[in-house]
């Protein structure tokens, strides 16, 4: 699995502007591998569909990989005979391959990939990228499996389809519908970030790259396609089949030991709904209380299975106290998982000692509790016992999640809003800037403002100026210096300095992303 990672993290997403004609706001790639039949009809047909129904400039991009019969020339002869088309070829196969080296080559801001039969009705084109042009969205996908979808195909590619999501949603918690549809899109700074960390090269790109990116918290939009089965498809199911659940095996392995650098494809602090403060609703607690019952639930059963096995051959107290001691350190290595969202095995010998101390008060509870049930009766039933103890780890439960939440697992974002937003960027004092006709400002010294990648902006030919008396600029809205006060500066006795574009540059707010918190999965 792929761990690469990069500095930054990803844009804000913003309406893409319409731009210049020629410049292609879409590129759809269509992979092919022997395909001297159906190429031409397909390209020809959704390049009259696009020239009729696309607003923006777009490119239809032939990506041939490894063809050994006349695809290339027919790819070649379209790229001659067609502004639009470009030809790509490709000396090894693979689908995710074919993808991964166009779309990362690609200017466009919105790539998008479909499959050369053209099942999928091409009037869902429009809708599957539009919410990737206007900011809504960072993949989209054409989804066979929705209600309003309409397909045409035999049962048992239906049979396998809807059998590959069931597993999916039960291994990976995968949540959108389908992931093989061949109709898909993404927008270019999602994918420069995305692709690296997607290690296969075949047929189960598309759920490796759908998978990482959900975890990551990205936004997945599908659309409802009508689509109709190829009966000449070549695809190899048994073979498919086999590489995919050899593939999710991987992914939920590099998902589950946290290997994944998934920070990197988290959005600027902000731009997320999920980050607003909201009065009186801790972040998280909803999710987290819904995760700890669950969690909670299976752990009581697995308890009290434990706690009848183990009174066979031990009395009441001992029984409960093993019992309990294996329920904890499985309770808390789920909690730590699903609940609190950390991952990776650092701190996970620290979180166990933690949850141990917790257990010894939830074992205080239940100990107690039995020993006064003894006390009140020489020899209670084992159905009384069971019931006092039920009555016992439900006060613990509620203990042991209140302490889990602000000891065990805190949320340490809360304390990183906290700190300093700013970042201050290395820069060495240098002499006050040459203005028009009269002397420089009267600054001080004071850090170089923030800019938005963390280095200084440098000026036409000068070093950036020194800063002065007065509080630092204030930069949130983009708008020329300003000081606490709210005035302009103040300059000693002559003219402002002559920025070389005439006027001062704007800079933009950055608040630094913590990707080691414990929870963030974003």
């Amino acid at each position: 699995m792929r761990t690469d990672s990069s500095s930054g993290t990803l844009p804000a997403r913003e309406h893409l502007p319409a731009g210049d004609a020629g410049t292609p706001v879409l590129d759809v790639v269509i992979p092919v591998y022997n395909e001297e039949k159906d190429l031409e009809p397909c390209v020809r047909r959704l390049h009259d569909h696009l020239k009729r129904t696309f607003p923006y400039a777009f490119r239809i991009t032939v990506a041939d990989n490894a063809s050994t019969d006349a695809t290339p020339a027919v790819a070649a002869r379209l790229e001659a005979e067609i502004p639009e088309v470009s030809h790509f070829r490709l000396e090894q196969k693979g689908r995710g391959r074919a993808l991964r080296t166009v779309w990362s080559a690609s200017e466009a801001p919105i790539l998008a990939y479909m499959d050369v039969d053209l099942s999928t009705d091409l009037n869902a084109l429009l809708p599957l990228v539009a919410p990737l042009i206007s900011g809504h969205s960072d993949l989209a996908i054409g989804s066979r499996l929705a209600r309003s979808s309409r397909v045409v195909r035999g049962p048992k590619r239906e049979f396998i389809s809807r059998a590959y999501n069931l597993i999916l949603r039960g291994s990976l918690q995968a949540r959108f519908s389908d992931a093989q549809c061949g109709f898909k899109a993404i927008r270019r700074d999602v994918a420069q970030v995305l692709l690296p960390l997607v290690e296969d090269t075949g047929w189960f790109f598309d759920t490796e790259m759908l998978v990482l990116a959900e975890r990551a918290g990205l936004r997945i939009h599908e659309v409802p396609v009508d689509w109709v089965d190829d009966p000449d498809s070549t695809v190899h199911i048994v073979k498919t089949a086999t590489e995919d659940l050899k593939g999710v095996w991987r992914v939920g392995k590099a998902l589950a030991s946290g290997s994944l650098s998934l920070d990197r494809l988290a959005r600027p602090f902000g731009d997320d709904p999920r980050d607003r403060d909201i009065q009186d609703v801790p972040k998280g607690l909803a999710r987290q209380l819904v995760g700890f019952c669950v969690v909670g639930g299976l752990s009581t059963l697995f308890y009290l299975l434990l706690y009848s096995v183990f009174r066979q051959f031990s009395g009441s107290q001992v029984a409960n106290a093993l019992a309990l001691l294996v329920s904890a350190v499985a309770n808390t290595a789920a909690n730590r998982r699903l609940t609190f969202g950390v991952r990776g095995r650092g701190g996970a010998v620290r979180h166990q000692a933690q949850g141990l101390v917790v257990f010894g008060i939830g074992l205080a509870l239940t100990s107690g509790s039995l020993a006064a049930l003894s006390a009140a009766s020489s020899d209670p039933a084992h159905s009384t016992e069971l019931a006092v103890l039920i009555a016992a780890n439900l006060a613990a439960t509620v203990l042991r999640f209140l302490l889990f939440r602000a000891w065990v697992f805190p949320d340490r974002r809360d304390a990183a809003d906290d700190r300093p937003s700013t970042v201050v960027a290395s820069h060495t004092p240098a002499p006050a800037p040459t203005y028009a006709t009269g002397p420089a400002p009267a600054h001080a010294t004071h850090p170089a403002p923030t800019y938005a990648t963390g280095s200084a902006t440098p000026y036409a030919t000068d070093p950036a100026p020194t800063w002065a008396t007065g509080t630092d600029a204030s930069r949130a809205t983009g708008t020329d210096s300003s000081r606490a006060t709210g005035t302009h500066s103040t300059y000693a006795a002559g003219p402002a300095p002559a920025y070389p574009a005439a006027q001062a540059p704007r800079y933009a707010p950055v608040r630094p992303h913590d990707s080691t918190e414990p929870g963030d999965e974003r």
